[in-house]
């Protein structure tokens, strides 16, 4: 990668460098004066700039393992090879959205002064007095000094430094260490037993609470709060003794309980927090208010879930080099969960930044205690609070004022609408950059607008229904009721359908589906227009490891052009998972849902399971290679039922099959190589990853299928709008009426007679890419470097069932810590903003348990006005939810005319 390739520079014995210490007078231990060791620790967050040029204040400054490394870096680095890394960076780093435009800057201007005299790698350099003097810079530099050029030869040293042997980007760099120590216990037998214990309890309560709405869940941050405690415990009760088992030994208890065990439980349980997609197969096909079959068994259950959920791990073998070996696929969204498990378990030194002297540790049980504390006021004392539709309270049965500003059956249209942190971290404010979390809500704002409009100029009839549903209505406005086409055997009646008429969208779910259509070709054709290079690259990877895979081939050097990422070094020490196990689960896999279409009635063919497949293992390069960069990603559940349905027509049932198929492969996949990234920058054994997934996603695919069926059996009303615990099944809903659209009735039916508009959606996602592209290329270069037109159209998903009011509140907080602290606190942001929003999720979390199994399951709601306001009139399902009076339709009734229907 470099000219002149620096060796890779290990620290000597890293279990016995001092987890800090502290700089001397004329300090030996590097070549670097005082005042240079200052401007590192500057650049490394270690001390503030208000510290920055008091001699004095260094020798109180602690310095920490990973700072002592990187000065042992830079002091050992030539200046050539600082210079060749800089020269790779700008080139490799061009156009990276997610890396600093300042920081490139100053890449730009240490290059550009670089003395004629440079042919040779060994060359001297004098030491450049080059403080910027001009007066906007200086205002422009406020808070990040290191931007000016006062000692080139230190800085550019530094520079390369930090993206050769650490990361080039600062959200990377705050959570992981540039070093690892390969001997610290990682695998052990406690590991297993408390992170599959927890597994067991996580995927009851997980599950049973994700068809509530909003849901309630046991996340990674909350879990690992509970595994500290249950390690340390283990740590100082469990004797000391060695086990054997089927002729393996195991100690039961090694020492102390380390950072990397936690880790390794926290992605054991990560696998169990999602909810098997297929737990929606099994409501549909069950429940009676939807298809209410009666030979869905156990056994079909758990084939049928068991090769959904595991078909992901054989195409997570083809992904590694794509989306976890590469530095740039920074996943976002695991970034808070490695920083919380560095404050709970490192003796992180703890210099004061900007004033602020706690520590990470201290900051999130603050953090976690007040949100426990605080979220009883929404949830349970002034629920108001939660879906705050202020606006709507000053005229409840204003059906209009409800469509623009409720959050329960309108658009959600609010200045602020929630003061719940359940509601205002939806997507993931403090998580995701905020360059994407903008994009998004640009999209959600032209959703809205679009919604009006087609709402209220009664486009294929809408005004006759709700404005933001996700339910299908008859011709009387009515939900539709599947049984009434279907015949004693729950197929498809063409004579009763003639007579009751095909389902309709509301605005927003109409909208919704024509922005699916709209997405899937803009998003290929565009990521190929504008990343040709790196698709090209990802491809050609994929095609190297498939082709390694089949031929048996043992790559020994499994990172190939990643070798120079320092994670990647670090990793190459560890033993590699063997294809063939990857391989043995595919075939496994694809062989139970063979079983599921050829033993059940399903009215499934055998193709349709390749033809999922196959789907997916196009789209799955594209959509991983943008969730690992934006944060932001997307299903193939719409696509998928476009196609089952024009390939298996009026069969809602095979249509929901192939559905769980062919939007849980890639998702699957999705997480599985999320949790290898996350096992990348923690330095976890891989093969120690694999074991512990297999394990725990075949364990929450038992306990899902259990605690499905008992709710099923056991909870009154379960999946209806009122339902009185708010289990009202958004997702389930959703899944039954789709295969009703476009299962039962056939996108045939639709984009022939009831929506051909919707056909042209297609054509719409193949056209913008034009103008985006040009845009792309050509526009302001401050506004093209975050313009994300994908992650916009994107936007125009998050309705039916959910709104803006979900959404607006996140985008505040979004720019203030994501954008404007990130920006100018940057020592405050990498120490404390992902400690933030895992101390308030988790804090959410352990109260709503606690209020719902405590209170509200076993005791009436809190009767107050402010607990009732905000379900008043519209918003509370009183009264028409709609614009305009079915019966005032011509003949009685909307949509098409009698012995018309598709």
């Amino acid at each position: 990668m470099v000219r002149g390739e620096p060796e890779f520079i290990e620290l000597v014995d890293v279990g016995n460098v001092s987890d800090s210490s502290k700089v001397g007078d004329k300090d030996t231990r590097w070549h670097l004066s005082n005042s240079q060791i200052q401007l590192v620790l500057l650049r490394l967050g270690v001390i503030s700039d208000e510290e920055y040029g008091h001699p004095s204040f260094l020798e109180s400054v602690h310095i920490g393992k990973d700072s002592e490394y990187m000065l042992n870096v830079i002091d050992s680095m030539s200046i050539g090879d600082a210079i060749s890394i800089i020269r790779d960076a700008l080139v490799d780093h061009k156009g990276d959205v997610n890396y600093s435009s300042d920081d490139y800057k100053l890449l730009e201007r240490l290059i550009k002064l670089i003395p004629d005299n440079n042919e040779s790698d060994d060359f001297e350099i004098p030491d450049f007095d080059l403080e910027e003097k001009d007066e906007e810079y200086l205002i422009h530099t406020k808070n990040k000094l290191y931007l000016r050029i006062i000692d080139w030869n230190l800085q550019i040293r530094l520079e390369a430094a930090l993206i050769h042997y650490h990361s080039p980007y600062p959200e990377v760099r705050a959570v992981t260490e540039p070093f690892d120590d390969p001997y610290i216990p990682v695998e052990t037998f406690r590991v297993y037993v408390i992170s599959m214990v927890w597994t067991i309890i996580g995927s009851i309560i997980n599950n049973f609470f994700v068809h509530r709405m909003p849901g309630i869940s046991l996340t990674s941050h909350t879990m690992q709060v509970i595994f500290l405690p249950c390690g340390k415990l283990w740590e100082k009760y469990m004797p000391n003794k060695t086990i054997r088992v089927l002729g393996y030994s195991f100690e039961l208890n090694p020492g102390p309980w380390t950072y990397k065990e936690m880790m390794l439980a926290t992605i054991i349980y990560s696998c169990s927090s999602g909810v098997p997609y297929s737990i929606y197969n099994i409501f549909v096909m069950k429940l009676e208010r939807f298809y209410n079959l009666k030979w869905v068994t156990y056994t079909f259950q758990i084939l049928l879930a068991i090769s959904t959920q595991f078909l992901g791990f054989g195409f997570a073998l083809l992904m590694k080099k794509v989306c976890v070996y590469p530095s740039k696929a920074i996943w976002p969204t695991i970034l808070p969960t490695i920083a919380l498990n560095r404050a709970l378990m490192k003796s992180e030194v703890n210099n004061p930044i900007y004033g602020w002297k706690i520590s990470q540790y201290s900051f999130f049980y603050v953090v976690c205690i007040g949100s426990f504390l605080y979220n009883w006021i929404p949830s349970y004392f002034f629920t108001a609070l939660s879906q705050f539709n202020w606006i709507t309270w000053f005229n409840p049965n204003s059906l209009h004022l409800a469509n623009v500003t409720g959050s329960f059956t309108g658009l959600g249209f609010n200045p602020w609408p929630t003061f719940d942190w359940n509601v205002l971290d939806s997507a993931g404010c403090l998580t995701v950059p905020f360059y994407t979390y903008a994009n998004r809500y640009l999209g959600s704002i032209l959703a809205f607008f679009v919604i009006l409009l087609v709402y209220y100029t009664n486009n294929n009839w809408t005004g006759y229904l709700p404005i933001n549903s996700n339910r299908l209505f008859n011709n009387k406005g009515q939900v539709y009721n599947v049984h009434d086409i279907l015949d004693d055997n729950n197929l498809f009646d063409d004579s009763k359908y003639q007579k009751v008429g095909p389902p309709y969208f509301s605005a927003a779910n109409l909208v919704l589906y024509g922005a699916h259509f709209c997405l899937y070709p803009f998003a290929i054709l565009y990521h190929f227009a504008t990343e040709w290079d790196s698709m090209k690259t990802s491809f050609y990877n994929v095609g190297i490891t498939l082709r390694d895979a089949l031929t048996s081939k043992d790559s020994h050097d499994q990172f190939g052009r990643y070798s120079s990422d320092p994670h990647c070094k670090m990793m190459a020490r560890y033993d590699d998972v063997p294809d063939w196990w990857f391989l043995s689960i595919l075939i496994v896999s694809t062989t139970f849902g063979i079983i599921c279409v050829l033993l059940y009635p399903v009215e499934t063919p055998i193709w349709g399971i390749f033809l999922t497949i196959g789907i997916n293992f196009i789209f799955l390069v594209p959509l991983t290679s943008i969730a690992s960069v934006t944060g932001f990603s997307f299903g193939l559940n719409v696509l998928v039922e476009l196609i089952v349905g024009y390939s298996i027509p009026n069969s809602g049932i095979a249509l929901i099959t192939l559905k769980s198929f062919g939007y849980n492969i890639d998702n699957q996949a999705s997480n599985y190589i999320t949790d290898q990234k996350l096992a990348h920058y923690s330095k976890i054994p891989p093969r120690a990853i694999f074991r512990g997934q297999l394990i725990s996603t075949l364990l929450n695919v038992v306990v899902a299928l259990f605690v499905s069926n008992w709710q099923m059996d056991n909870i009154p009303d379960i999946c209806d709008r009122m339902q009185k615990d708010k289990l009202v099944c958004p997702g389930a809903n959703t899944y039954f009426y789709s295969s009703i659209q476009y299962g039962e009735i056939g996108p045939a039916k639709v984009f022939s007679g009831l929506y051909p508009i919707l056909k042209w959606c297609f054509l719409l996602g193949v056209v913008l890419v034009i103008p985006c592209v040009w845009f792309k290329r050509h526009g302001p270069l401050t506004l093209i470097r975050f313009f994300q037109p994908t992650i916009i159209i994107g936007g125009f998903l998050d309705y039916a069932p959910y709104n803006l009011s979900y959404f607006t509140g996140g985008l505040y907080v979004s720019y203030l810590f994501m954008y404007h602290i990130k920006n100018n606190y940057i020592l405050w942001w990498e120490k404390y903003n992902y400690i933030l929003t895992s101390g308030l999720s988790a804090g959410i979390a352990f109260s709503a348990l606690l209020i719902f199994f405590m209170i509200e399951y076993v005791t009436d709601d809190l009767e107050w006005w402010g607990n009732h306001i905000s379900r008043m009139g519209i918003e509370g399902g009183h009264g028409s939810r709609a614009w305009l009076n079915v019966t005032s339709a011509p003949d009685g009734y909307l949509g098409l005319r009698e012995g018309n229907f598709p």
